[in-house]
């Protein structure tokens, strides 16, 4: 006689997952309409229907190991279509921000990003580190000028012996800790139904994690494929995209024009001429990066409470970001302004903001860039494809 497995489920875990987003995952009555409108679900065991039988089952076994809740993309039709309003959409990105919290260690600054409640320690963290360099620096928070009267923002917070450090150690953190975040991330789906008998071999998936970069990443091209208008969402994930690959490769680059010694050449002392190709490159991609932000903003207000419903960790995202984009912008120009009185506190919400944005990377939604991309690497490589568009 065969063995029945009792099913147990666990309702807490239901409960977080309402929390995190899928509050309506209740409503759905198992119609099967999101896996057949969904654009992206493959033809074989599609979802997120099956996903929404275990969220409301509350098994979290299934769930965590789940490798298409990294490929869903968010379009929404699955939400629109529902009869029930469901909204599957919500569920899967629920998912998604629950992974986020749980994939990167320690998980209590996963904790600490899921509730505003804990808003005030994760900014106060960096608030305090810049406060206290500023203190030591200018005395009681003094705005200094150079001896041209100019306002120059490394008399109070010193690149080579504060800033460099700080965010160079930071980044280091970042990538280990993304790296057990990825090698955990494959080990979950080598452990999966999914997976091929064996698993696949880490550099295996690295190997069409690259292939998936050139292919779909650099274009967005899955997001073409989504149902709907995705025009505002395409062109603002791009702007923000490129924005951050633009300021990326400024940074990258008086960071090595400093600690290397090269490019001296080219107007290496910051802040750098308006015209020194760099700077242009950084102006552009600031406004590439606001140009997103506005679209993809504007986007998910008009979406709220539609097909989707944001929630706190959604908008702490944009939030951030936006701090970043703003206070970049007019710590520039209160600089070429000369006002050191306005300058020296906007760039001090600048460093902040930037420590929040990069310090809790892996645990915040951002962190799909790297963690989507290596499960789209896996399921390139094991053949789990969308079905063919109609």
């Amino acid at each position: 006689m065969a063995q029945v497995k009792r099913i147990e489920p666990d309702l807490q875990f239901i409960q977080e997952m309402q929390a995190a987003g899928g509050e309506s995952l209740k409503k759905c009555y198992q119609c099967a309409t999101c896996s057949v409108v969904c654009p992206l679900s493959p033809e074989e065991n599609p979802y997120p229907r099956k996903e929404m039988i275990w969220a409301q089952w509350g098994l979290k076994d299934k769930l965590v190991g789940d490798l298409d809740m990294w490929l869903c993309h968010n379009c929404g039709t699955c939400s629109d279509q529902c009869p029930r309003g469901a909204k599957p959409a919500d569920l899967m990105a629920a998912m998604r921000n629950m992974a986020y919290q749980n994939i990167a260690q320690p998980t209590i600054m996963g904790k600490f990003m899921s509730s505003a409640k804990y808003l005030p320690i994760l900014a106060g963290i960096p608030a305090l580190i810049f406060l206290i360099a500023w203190f030591v620096t200018s005395g009681f928070f003094g705005t200094p000028v150079d001896d041209n009267g100019q306002v120059l923002y490394r008399l109070v917070f010193p690149q080579t012996a504060f800033i460099d450090p700080l965010f160079g150690l930071i980044a280091v953190a970042v990538v280990v800790i993304f790296v057990r975040g990825v090698l955990s991330l494959i080990k979950t789906f080598n452990d999966s139904p999914q997976a091929p008998m064996g698993g696949v071999p880490v550099l295996t998936v690295l190997k069409s994690t690259w292939q998936v970069i050139i292919d779909e990443i650099l274009s967005h091209t899955k997001w073409k494929e989504c149902g709907g208008d995705n025009t505002d969402r395409y062109y603002g994930h791009m702007g923000i995209f490129f924005g951050f690959v633009g300021l990326f490769i400024v940074t990258a680059y008086v960071g090595v024009a400093y600690w290397l010694g090269v490019f001296t050449g080219l107007d290496l002392m910051t802040p750098m001429s308006l015209w020194n190709p760099f700077k242009i490159l950084a102006n552009i991609a600031s406004i590439a990066l606001i140009v997103g932000l506005v679209m993809v903003t504007k986007r998910r207000l008009n979406l709220d409470d539609a097909k989707f419903k944001s929630n706190y960790y959604d908008w702490y995202l944009l939030g951030v970001i936006w701090v970043v984009a703003l206070s970049g912008m007019f710590s520039q120009l209160l600089r070429l302004a000369n006002v050191p009185g306005a300058a020296y506190p906007m760039y001090y919400i600048h460093l902040v903001s930037i420590f929040m944005l990069f310090a809790y990377l892996p645990w915040s939604k951002l962190a799909h860039l790297v963690y989507r991309t290596v499960a789209l690497g896996y399921a390139r490589h094991i053949g789990r494809s969308p079905k063919p568009q109609a």
